[in-house]
């Protein structure tokens, strides 16, 4: 990794490299997306200049800022490890933004691709655009509020290299690839099971999802009706999978911070991933049962009561001790399972960065494994 992209991130020192895709650059055109912010359209570098990152800089990080907090009383400070866990979480919203942004273009697109998801629900093309909004506050929040504490903020534009979808409504660089997703959809099966990955108990897959795409890839009329509803039901898998690890990702990091400060904002931002999966676990259970003619076949969820579709709390498992009684819960929410680092390679695992650089994933990882090492340094570390 270079001195310029080490000095974006906030890295000072060299982390070692973690076993990286092969390497696919396309050069950025020159059109900017379409963001949906607040019911209008705004471009990329608009929104980018609204988060005081412009081009390749960024505002210093002893910018002036209000120092007063919702109570009017100063907001104090935060620890080195705190900004390390935020400055993380604000690269996962980051990335997260991205692919929810490449969702809502098609989402918001009249076609079959849009009818396959109101197939599912009439009203998944609006909450897509929600879910997408909903990234962009916490992005926008994470990297101003690192800034308000005179810590460096998190940088990838020199990283949106991907290309777009060959028939997406906006054609730019993109940080992540939707194009060959492996969805992990053992959380279907998790979270209806009195098991906890904390405690070793592992899970099959409901639908073996691999290598698919979970947008258009091809002009839209050029897909029969089950290959496109395939492609949304796809889709629909990889929402809830994501929120479902955003959940178990927050917990796991809240531990971790040291200031209340930073406890609030971590536990906040988790109560609307949580939000956001319970939505999408519940639309998952309209999927309809379409095989797709190459391979890829979604059941009838109901036809077996381990996946009934209206079984969409959490059913209570073990949690701390196998003695204590089974608690309703996110799981899994143990640092190796559910930190950073392991987030980092959960993701990297399903195909999200395809094609990205080596300098992509040595900042991914390096920022995760400095959100990992942070201690809560009122328990005496």
């Amino acid at each position: 990794m270079n001195t310029r992209i080490k000095s974006i991130l906030g890295i000072e020192e060299q982390d070692p490299a973690p076993t990286r895709r092969n390497t696919v650059k396309s050069p950025i055109p020159s059109e900017q997306p379409v963001i949906v912010r607040n019911g209008r359209k705004v471009g990329r570098r608009v929104f980018m200049k609204s988060l005081a990152v412009g081009g390749a800089s960024l505002l210093p990080v002893d910018a002036v800022f209000a120092d007063r907090g919702d109570n009017g009383n100063r907001l104090g400070t935060i620890t080195d490890g705190d900004a390390a866990i935020l400055r993380f979480l604000a690269a996962a919203e980051i990335l997260e933004t991205d692919f929810w942004q490449q969702y809502t273009e098609f989402a918001n697109l009249d076609g079959p691709y849009r009818e396959a998801l109101e197939t599912i629900d009439e009203d998944m093309p609006s909450y897509v655009t929600q879910n997408t909004n909903d990234e962009f506050s916490h992005q926008d929040f994470l990297n101003a509020f690192l800034v308000k504490m005179h810590k460096q903020p998190v940088h990838l534009e020199p990283f949106r290299t991907l290309p777009s979808s060959p028939v997406a409504p906006v054609q730019t660089g993109r940080l992540t690839n939707l194009m060959h997703l492996n969805v992990d959809t053992s959380w279907y099966l998790r979270y209806r099971s009195s098991g906890n990955p904390d405690f070793g108990d592992s899970f099959g897959q409901v639908v073996n999802i691999v290598d698919r795409p979970g947008i258009p890839v091809k002009d839209q009329s050029l897909y029969t009706s089950n290959q496109m509803q395939a492609i949304a039901n796809t889709a629909a898998f990889h929402f809830a999978m994501i929120e479902q690890g955003g959940s178990s990702l927050y917990d796991a990091l809240s531990l971790k911070c040291t200031s209340l400060l930073a406890l609030r904002i971590v536990t906040s931002i988790e109560g609307s991933e949580v939000a956001h999966f319970e939505i999408w676990h519940d639309q998952v259970g309209n999927a309809p049962a379409v095989d797709s003619g190459d391979g890829l076949v979604f059941p009838d969820l109901n036809l077996d009561e381990a996946t009934a579709t209206d079984l969409v709390m959490p059913r209570p498992c073990k949690f701390i001790s196998a003695d204590l009684p089974l608690c309703s819960i996110i799981r899994p929410t143990s640092i190796p399972l559910a930190g950073a680092t392991a987030a980092a390679h959960f993701l990297t695992s399903t195909g999200l960065f395809n094609g990205q650089s080596n300098a992509f994933f040595d900042a991914l990882f390096a920022l995760a494994r400095r959100a990992d090492q942070a201690v809560r340094e009122c328990d005496g570390n």
